[in-house]
């Protein structure tokens, strides 16, 4: 069985760390660089980077930004945020990142996936999806929360893996920020429906909560920021309790 990867997520604003409750009420976390240099050191198998204003500004992802986590970092590192051609790609990936998310610039051209995992590979596409569940369904958002789609969750995940995704990045919205768990019902029947990995995002709380979002969850990847930016958590502490547990990590 493969190792479950734990991966904190940088959330960047004006170039500082912020967390909120259900993308919203934003508050600084601490310094990028300091940050991501920590997880590097302490364990953390990857770091996610996303400039969250980028799409909803209509810009591209700062690069400066983005040196500065990769000096800081020798672990796998995926930059989202505005990124909407190959040319944003190559010239992050010149940057230092070694993965890109695409979320909402996938949405409004799906075409970008399949030209992004041709030229790139697969291995390098990650779909980030941000999700609530409405009247029984799952709606899916795009700009950073801030626009109903009028996609389903289900569905747009099967379209993104036939397109050439290679990860598929699922954020519960109503479970961001809430240290509540993850949404592990709806983690597995998306988990079940794919072939490709499924990294989870919203509601990390407790170490519990990623003994089920594996176990439960049936999710590949557990993503979280609060637990392990303000110190109720370390990385650490998470692999070593997991391993306890009988889940598959890199210790």
């Amino acid at each position: 069985m493969l190792a479950k990867r734990i991966i904190p997520c940088l959330d960047v604003l004006n170039g500082r760390t912020v967390k909120g409750i259900n993308f919203l009420d934003l508050k600084d976390a601490g310094d990028i660089s300091d940050l991501a240099s920590r997880y590097s050191e302490t364990g953390a198998d990857e770091l996610v980077f996303l400039d969250i204003t980028a799409s909803s500004e209509v810009r591209k992802t700062q690069s400066v930004w983005v040196g500065c986590v990769a000096a800081a970092v020798n672990i796998p590192f995926t930059v989202g945020g505005g990124i909407t051609t190959e040319k944003d790609v190559e010239f992050l990936l010149k940057k230092g990142a070694d993965k890109i998310s695409v979320n909402s610039a996938a949405l409004r051209c799906p075409e970008l996936i399949g030209r992004l995992s041709y030229n790139f590979g697969k291995q390098c596409v990650v779909v980030a999806i941000d999700a609530r569940e409405e009247d029984g369904v799952w709606q899916v958002y795009g700009k950073g929360g801030r626009e109903k789609t009028g996609k389903e969750l289900f569905s747009w995940a099967q379209e993104a893996e036939e397109r050439g995704a290679g990860e598929i990045l699922f954020t519960a919205m109503s479970q961001d920020g809430t240290r509540r768990g993850f949404a592990c019902k709806t983690l597995a029947r998306l988990t079940g429906k794919l072939g490709i990995p499924v990294i989870a995002s919203g509601g990390a709380g407790k170490l519990a909560d990623f003994y089920e979002v594996f176990d439960t969850g049936k999710a590949d990847a557990a993503l979280a920021a609060g637990v392990f930016h303000y110190g109720e958590l370390t990385v650490g502490e998470v692999k070593e309790y997991l391993e306890g547990k009988g889940i598959p990590v890199r210790m």
